[in-house]
C-alpha cells in the first residue's frame, strides 16, 4: 500500500468512527468532543500500526515522542480537526488529518470532510474550481478571526467567511468555497500539514505569513500562523500580511 493509500485508509477509518459516534446521539459538546478526540485518535493509530509499524507518529492526541525528530519518517496527525465544531451537531465544518513527512517534505497526505463524506488526497491531487465573479472570499476563523484577516480583506476588497476548523477552511480554498485563508496565532503543526499538503499539491500557495516556507516535524510544535491562497492572490496578499510590509496599491 501506497504511503498515500496509509494517509486515506486512516483518515476514513476516524471518519467512520466519528460520524458513528456523532450519529449515536448519546453525547454532545464538550463530551461528544472528548470522545471522538480519543475513538478517532485510536483508529488511525490502528490503521498506522498496521501498516506502518516502524514509522514515528506526532498526534495531538499523544505525548510527544521526541524520538520523531531524528526519524526518517514521520506522521503528523490530527485525528479530530475542530473539536469544538464536532460537538455542535450538525455542523459540518471538521476534519481529520493525516500527512507523513519524510526527510524534511511533506510527502503525503488525506484530509476526510466526513460532513461531505469526501476525503481529499495529494495523489491524485484535487482539482481547485477556477475563481468566482464577485468579491473575493477569505476564510477566517469563527471563533478567533485575527486582525491580519481584516487587513488581507481590505487589500483584496474581500468578503471574509467564518468558518470551523483549519482543515475545512485549508481544503475551503482547495474545494472552490474562498479564495484564501489567512490565520495567525493559536495554531500547531497538526492543524496544517495535511491541508497544507493537500493544498500544494493542487498547486495553491501556502506559506507562512512572512512568505517563508511552512516547515514540519520542527521540536516547537507550535507553527503559529499561515496564509493558503490562489497563486495569483499570493502577491497582494503577502504584501498586505508580511509583518513590515505595505500593501499593494
Amino acid at each position: 500500500m501506497r504511503d498515500v493509500e496509509v494517509a486515506a485508509t486512516a483518515a476514513r477509518a476516524a471518519a467512520a468512527v466519528l460520524t458513528g459516534l456523532r450519529e449515536e446521539g448519546r453525547l454532545t459538546g464538550r463530551e461528544l468532543g472528548d470522545a471522538g478526540d480519543a475513538a478517532a485518535q485510536a483508529a488511525i493509530t490502528g490503521v498506522l500500526t498496521e501498516q506502518r509499524p516502524d514509522d514515528a507518529v506526532f498526534s495531538e492526541e499523544a505525548v510527544d515522542d521526541r524520538r520523531r525528530l531524528t526519524a526518517d519518517r514521520v506522521w503528523i496527525v490530527d485525528p479530530l480537526d475542530g473539536t469544538r465544531e464536532y460537538g455542535e451537531a450538525p455542523r459540518p465544518d471538521w476534519a481529520v488529518h493525516v500527512a507523513l513527512w519524510a526527510a524534511g517534505e511533506l510527502t503525503a497526505a488525506a484530509v476526510a470532510l466526513p460532513a461531505l463524506r469526501e476525503v481529499l488526497v495529494t495523489d491524485p491531487p484535487p482539482v481547485v474550481s477556477p475563481p468566482a465573479h464577485g468579491r473575493p472570499r477569505i476564510a477566517v476563523s469563527r471563533t478567533r478571526p485575527p486582525e491580519v484577516a481584516a487587513t488581507a480583506a481590505a487589500a483584496l476588497d474581500a468578503e471574509l467567511v467564518p468558518m470551523g476548523s483549519a482543515g475545512w477552511k485549508v481544503t475551503a480554498v482547495v474545494r472552490g468555497e474562498a479564495d484564501a485563508y489567512v490565520h495567525a496565532g493559536g495554531m500547531y503543526q497538526w492543524d496544517s500539514a495535511a491541508p497544507v499538503a493537500v493544498a500544494q499539491a493542487a498547486g495553491l500557495t501556502a506559506v507562512r505569513l512572512d512568505g517563508s516556507p511552512l516547515r514540519y516535524n520542527a521540536p516547537d510544535p507550535s507553527l503559529p500562523d499561515l496564509l493558503v491562497c490562489r497563486p495569483h492572490l499570493a502577491e497582494r496578499l503577502l504584501a498586505a500580511v508580511r509583518p513590515g510590509s505595505q500593501p499593494l496599491t
